[in-house]
């Protein structure tokens, strides 16, 4: 018998996207056999590196997390001839891919009702870290202050917008309006970034529609929509559009499923001309009140109101506010749960479960391979406005790939590194020790030709009762010790039915029968 495999030593639950993980393997064979072998490393499906690992001895490993969620790292060696199986010749590890803590800069234009609502639920997020900057004093504002009595420190412009905007994640502008605080120059590289990859937001208020709006700057590249100059002081209950409710950042919002929406009103909506991206909510007379767009590489969001802070104070019952802005913050900054486009794939226990994640109206059916190859598919059944589920009962271990469209995903199905795959090769060592310790043995079947037509070609030992104090082991037999704590003495049996006991019975119930049934 010979079986060679492999294993992870250490595989951490958590990684850090982007970042190098340690991790080590150890490659195993039998009788003690020596040398090296080739161990292909795959990470979610795709082959990243070869590794040359020697036999018997915990081999490092370093791979880098590609993105957020749940990765599947995979180490792989070849069979050799006449293995008892192939099965542990595959390693996986599942780990789930976390990121750094997210840098936001926050910019407030000036103090105004909402100012805080953005602040307090940024730093109520443990995973972000918050840059915050209020403009409470202009450049242009001459009071006649002394330098020296003012608490408030330079607006360090240079070092966040130049030097060290690429360090941010995103980047949010609440009511904030052109001046000279910013060099007209700046707007120029925020509009880089973004196209770049960076996220940027605008929670937009009166002075965007105004003269001193930020439309009105080199930033206009990457906004996705143009003022008409009109503020709309009018009340309304912001609602979803039909795109918002299938949108991740929108779909399902509390209070959402009722018309007017359980939520409180708002009084006040910026008007735009040409809107771009996806409006996935409207406000007063249908207006857009909420544009997700994407610019070259980057993201861009749009508020086109400033009283969200209406739902923080609970006005009218308040709102989900906490909810959609943490949706809109995270949707910037590219988090996969997120995207309006994704197949994600999970195996519990046997079964391959699938969800769809799609604007479209039908996304087809779902293509699945199996890890020996075979091809079939999954009808996927829409289970909610934007999201669709299927799934199938399996009877094969290990890795399917999933594909949708230009969307693939990989699951594992069934237990991960089976431990009856770990060591398959038959052994006498670990019972000997307990069986001669209690006067036993164990005993490895001999081939035998002369017996092959009785025994199926392996000698058996006898096997005989023993004594509890006899030896329970001999040469060529094998005892069970009899304890006597029962002695079976006879056996008696009486047909209950039989003779004339049995016909007086059925006459009985049959008259029991037809007298209840006469009366």
């Amino acid at each position: 018998e010979k079986d060679r495999r492999i294993r992870f030593e250490n595989a951490p639950r958590f990684g850090l996207v982007g970042k190098p993980l340690e991790m080590t393997y150890r490659v195993l064979g039998t009788n003690n056999e020596a040398g090296s072998v080739d161990v292909r490393v795959s990470v979610n499906g795709e082959q990243v590196s070869v590794e040359s690992a020697t036999i018997g001895q915990a081999m490092p490993l370093q791979v880098t997390i590609p993105g957020a969620g749940r990765n599947i790292v995979e180490l792989a060696i070849d069979p050799e001839p006449y293995e008892l199986t192939d099965t542990n010749n595959r390693a996986i590890a599942l780990i789930d891919g976390i990121r750094e803590n997210l840098r936001v800069l926050l910019v407030s234009g000036e103090p105004h009702a909402g100012e805080r609502t953005w602040r307090n639920l940024l730093k109520s997020d443990a995973s972000v870290d918050l840059v915050h900057f209020t403009i409470l004093r202009p450049p242009e504002k001459q009071d006649g202050t002394p330098i020296n009595e003012l608490s408030l420190i330079a607006f360090p412009t240079r070092e966040l917008f130049v030097e060290k905007i690429k360090d941010f994640d995103l980047i949010i502008f609440d009511r904030y309006q052109h001046r000279d605080v910013l060099p007209i120059l700046y707007y120029d590289y925020i509009a880089e970034y973004v196209e770049k990859g960076g996220a940027l937001l605008i929670a937009a208020g009166p002075e965007y529609a105004g003269e001193s709006s930020i439309a009105r700057t080199p930033l206009m590249s990457a906004l996705p929509a143009m003022p008409t100059g009109e503020v709309v002081d009018k009340a309304f209950y912001p609602r979803l559009t039909e795109l918002g409710q299938r949108h991740p950042v929108t779909r399902g919002l509390d209070g959402s499923a009722t018309e007017p929406p359980h939520w409180s009103r708002w009084f006040r909506t910026i008007g735009v001309e040409n809107p771009e991206g996806e409006a996935v909510m409207k406000g007063a007379d249908d207006r857009p009140l909420l544009l997700l767009d994407r610019k070259g590489e980057g993201r861009v969001g749009m508020f086109l109101s400033d009283q969200g802070w209406l739902w923080a104070r609970g006005f009218e019952g308040g709102g989900p506010h906490v909810q959609l802005y943490r949706r809109i913050a995270h949707w910037l900054m590219k988090e996969p749960e997120l995207e309006e486009e994704r197949l994600t794939a999970d195996g519990r226990g046997m079964m391959l479960e699938i969800r769809r994640q799609t604007m479209s109206d039908d996304p087809g059916p779902a293509q699945i391979i199996t890890p020996s190859g075979k091809a079939m598919t999954v009808k996927l059944e829409r289970a909610e406005p934007g999201v669709f589920l299927g799934s199938i009962e399996t009877s094969e271990i290990g890795l399917y790939q999933v594909g949708n469209g230009d969307l693939k995903a990989l699951a594992h199905v069934g237990p991960v590194n089976a431990p009856e795959f770990t060591d398959v090769v038959s052994t006498e060592n670990r019972l000997k020790a307990p069986a001669e310790a209690t006067g036993g043995s164990v005993r490895r079947l001999a081939q035998s030709s002369a017996l092959g037509n009785l025994t199926g070609g392996v000698t058996l030992p006898s096997v005989v009762p023993v004594r509890s104090t006899g030896a329970a082991a001999g040469n060529d037999w094998i005892g069970l010790r009899t304890t006597d704590d029962s002695v079976l003495k006879a056996v008696s049996r009486v047909p209950l039915f039989g003779g004339f006991l049995g016909l007086g019975l059925l006459l009985l119930a049959l008259g029991s029968m037809w007298y209840r049934e006469g009366r």
